[in-house]
């Protein structure tokens, strides 16, 4: 097996920014009872997989996640800040519309388009988002040499950095428009010399 390392990526569950239509990071955001259910029911299909280590982002409604499934799989949980949503700047927080259709397209325009520089308003671009997690993830392969561990994230960083590693040819890109749901797993593989994503959660 050598040095192949599996992720067992996903998102959040269900939380009340996103039910509010909230923008932003919004690291105190809790998730939902839904979303405590869909963490549960992510936990269920991760257990036999081998996971021995639960990674988050240290978003609330990440870490809550992960305790969940932690909890199931009885294993640890390591919080990794670089993890976090995508920062909005001004605007975090903000429940309109048109915040909402820009961030969208300034997501899609890394994902698909891999133009970097964009951001909404004074927030993050995509250099500095893709820069960090990619960072957390290569960091977390390595302390797990022929390992599995599972990896809560969000839908917007998550993509972004996962695009960055995988290639703007692989699944995310394929599938644009269907963003990752809540809590539902799928595998993102090192083999020691390059990164392989080959579902995405509406293939799997």
């Amino acid at each position: 097996m050598g040095d192949h390392v599996r992720l067992l990526c996903l998102r959040h569950g269900e939380s009340e920014n996103v039910v509010l239509g909230a923008s932003g990071a919004l690291p105190g955001a809790e998730l939902t009872s839904k979303g405590r259910v869909q963490a549960a029911e992510a936990a269920l299909r991760l257990r036999g997989e081998g996971v021995t280590r639960v990674y988050a982002s240290d978003a609330v409604r990440a870490r809550q996640t992960a305790e969940i499934i932690a909890g199931t799989l009885q294993v640890g949980v390591v919080l990794v800040p670089e993890l976090v949503e995508i920062g909005l700047g001004r605007f975090e927080g903000a429940m309109d519309a048109a915040v909402r259709k820009r961030t969208a397209e300034v997501l899609r325009s890394w994902v698909v388009d891999g133009e970097l520089g964009e951001a909404v308003g004074d927030g993050e671009d995509g250099h500095a988002v893709t820069a960090r997690v990619v960072a957390a993830l290569t960091s977390i392969v390595a302390a797990h040499p022929g390992g599995t561990v599972a990896v809560v994230g969000h839908v917007g960083s998550l993509t972004i950095g996962l695009t960055e590693l995988c290639g703007r040819d692989g699944p995310a890109g394929r599938v644009w428009g269907a963003p990752l749901p809540y809590a539902v797993p799928f595998p993102v593989a090192w083999d020691g010399r390059a990164w392989h994503c080959d579902a995405w959660p509406q293939n799997v």
